[in-house]
């Protein structure tokens, strides 16, 4: 049982003549003994009414309870039985430990308070109806006035109260003690560290998520050492508590106004706690003694962390409970994080998304988690990104997901450029050290992922060359990273076909790759013909490049110096003998392929002057074959002489020169009468 502050302190608070304890191991205690498992009044009037909670009998008087209880009252009115003398309260908040003190308080035996047993005392005095109206100063009145003045008012009390209240749903909502004592401890989370006096258990983890040990904790006290109080103060307190608690205070805590990256800091400390899994995988946040305890915490020794599924466990019904309560702190956990940039690491949201995929969260929450990673893809590891695929999918990884990140990463940075303020944008990225070099470090991302995944023989091609071309070509400034993917896919999937070699190796630019890359790809025989070609060309133009600049060097910094650029022969006396092999068995081929394309092109032109032939036969038949009368062959007669008259007459106007008689002679035509008859 937890101890409250005023426990630690040294004294109780009493609310009577004598003094409490919830110790069970002595048979008589303040005019109540406990034989076997009833509870029995120490006193000579024997008692006329049974009364059991929750298994255990409470030998009392009606008396006593009818006087503060209006429960009690309007069960016997109901009843109508004055002689009845047992009751069943199975349904009472707070159980037997509850109403234990409940009839200790009727039967006038002064009750310690405490925060451990307020919670349970205050719903059970509302579910017996123990109000004002029956007596003054009844359980209600001074329930609620030590949850008002002294639980709320104290740092570990309000952490202790709310604590106690996961058993007690629906009656700690409904009395709002949980609204109450979420809003006192997001008040205290909030206030300035400097001005903090209260005890804290601190960063210091604790072996047990359900009974932290304040009292060995009062010498970490600000007000007994003028240690600096950390930001994160408050991370390993709040994070003892359940769930659907820890979402209501850190709500209350948003509302305040507390920086976004404190919140997401706290939210991964409490993940760290309550899903040990989800960073020892990758040996980051849990101490040795922590992660042993983690891997031996599943099964019977569980103590309120909650571990991953092993498939195949002895018990199902177990495990479907863990499953299912994995599942709903992940959902809450994505639902309060902060949607600032930067708020929780993008390590730490991958690793999330591979569990909730693991635990078939709701689709909703997946994209959206899927869409706050696209945020800051740039920021991710090659071992985050290698999660498994729990869909029963075909390939070993998923990398349809990784394909959405990547279109989510896009989408943003497309957002970001387009939005107004632009020039903003650009400014904090340039301060964040991020901006155009985040594409790049993206693209090399890709490339390692690639390189992992291609040895996976059931990864289709259409994946592999959508993946390597969802990015622009601005974002890869060297392909050696895509070229060593495509290799590796190459090696594990020896049976393609040449028309998929080249469609494969078309993702690739061979100009950016290195002169290593070069070397390494001229002589790999699983590349196509053209490919190797493209690249010996292009290692030729690096070459010469290279040599140009070399010489420049020798040269100095002469401004008159103009470089020579070598000739071919020059180039290949200076490259190493498998280049020259290489390139001469290239230009081979090359030269063959000219020879075909010339031939073709030959065997073009012939058919082409055939077909012009038989074009003008053609027309020759057609016109033969055409019917004409004698009138219109007439009129075309008397329009042809018409225009050799009209040349004529251009022929031997005075301003048209001639060259002499005789061939004006030849010119003229011969008039002859033309008859239409």
């Amino acid at each position: 049982m937890w101890e409250s502050e005023s426990e630690s302190v040294g004294g109780g608070r009493d609310y009577g003549n004598g003094d409490f304890s919830l110790s069970k191991q002595s048979v008589k205690n303040d005019g109540f003994e406990l034989k076997g498992n009833s509870w029995y009044v120490a006193t000579d009037i024997p008692s006329d009414l049974l009364v059991k909670v929750g298994g255990v009998n409470f030998h009392l008087h009606k008396y006593p309870l009818l006087s503060r209880s209006g429960k009690m009252n309007r069960i016997l009115y109901e009843l109508r039985d004055p002689d009845l003398s047992k009751m069943v309260l199975d349904d009472l908040p707070g159980g037997p430990e509850a109403f234990e003190l409940a009839a200790k308080f009727c039967y006038g035996i002064s009750v310690d308070l405490t925060a451990a047993n307020i919670s349970g005392l205050r719903c059970a005095a509302e579910f017996l109806e123990m109000t004002e109206d029956l007596e003054e100063g009844n359980l209600i009145f001074k329930t609620e006035a030590f949850l008002s003045y002294v639980v709320l008012s104290s740092w570990r009390d309000s952490i202790v109260v709310l604590k106690s209240c996961e058993k007690l749903s629906p009656w700690a909502e409904n009395l709002q003690i949980v609204r109450r004592c979420s809003e006192s401890i997001a008040w205290k989370a909030c206030a300035n560290p400097k001005g903090i006096r209260w005890p804290y258990t601190g960063s210091k983890v604790a072996t047990k998520v359900s009974s932290p040990n304040w009292s060995d904790m009062k010498d970490s006290s600000p007000s007994r050492n003028q240690l600096q109080v950390p930001p994160d103060w408050w991370f390993e307190d709040s994070s003892i508590l359940r769930i659907d608690h820890y979402v209501r205070v850190i709500t209350a805590i948003k509302v305040k106004g507390m920086r976004f990256e404190l919140i997401g800091a706290a939210i991964t400390h409490y993940a760290s706690k309550w899903l040990p899994n989800i960073i020892s995988d990758h040996g980051s946040g849990l101490t040795p003694d922590e992660g042993s305890n983690s891997s031996n915490s599943s099964g019977s020794s569980w103590k309120g962390g909650l571990h991953l599924i092993v498939a195949g466990t002895k018990d199902n019904e177990s495990s479907t409970v863990q499953a299912k309560d994995q599942r709903m702190i992940i959902e809450s956990l994505i639902s309060i994080i902060p949607p600032q940039r930067d708020s929780v690491s993008c390590s730490f949201l991958l690793r999330l998304l591979r569990m909730a995929n693991m635990l078939k969260v709701a689709p909703a929450l997946v994209t959206e988690l899927e869409k706050r990673v696209g945020m800051q893809f740039e920021q991710a590891t090659l071992a985050d990104l290698l999660i498994p695929s729990y869909n029963k999918s075909e390939t070993m990884y998923d990398v349809d997901l990784v394909q959405r990140l990547l279109e989510h990463f896009l989408v943003q940075e497309q957002t970001e450029m387009s939005s107004p303020s632009h020039q903003s944008f650009i400014e904090k990225h340039y301060e964040r050290g991020t901006g155009p070099n985040a594409k790049m470090r993206v693209a090399k991302l890709v490339d390692s992922y690639l390189t992992e995944v291609s040895r996976d023989r059931s990864l289709s091609l259409t994946k592999f060359q959508v993946l390597a071309e969802a990015l622009p070509e601005s974002a890869r400034t060297c392909d050696d990273g895509l070229y060593r993917a495509i290799d590796s896919y190459l090696k594990a999937h020896p049976t393609l076909s040449e028309h998929e070699r080249k469609r494969l190796c078309r993702v690739m630019d061979c100009q950016k790759l290195s002169i290593d890359a070069c070397m390494h790809a001229a002589q790999n025989e699983r590349l196509p013909l053209r490919v190797v070609v493209q690249v010996l060309f292009s290692e030729q133009v690096k070459i010469s490049n290279a040599l140009a600049n070399s010489a420049l060097n020798e040269a100095g910094r002469d401004s008159n110096y103009q470089p020579m650029v070598p000739n071919r022969k020059t180039l290949l006396e200076g490259t190493p003998q498998s280049f020259q092999e290489g390139w001469a068995a290239a230009k081979k081929d090359i030269n063959t392929v000219k020879f075909e394309l010339e031939s073709v092109k030959a065997k073009y032109l012939d058919l082409r002057n055939s077909m012009e032939n038989l074009q003008r036969q053609f027309d020759k038949m057609t016109s033969k074959q055409k019917h004409t009368s004698a009138w219109s062959s007439g009129w075309k007669k008397l329009g042809k002489l018409t225009k050799t008259t009209m040349v004529e007459n251009q022929n031997v106007g005075p301003d048209h020169p001639t060259d002499g008689g005789a061939e004006q002679t030849k010119k003229i035509p011969r008039r002859w009468r033309n008859s239409i008859s």
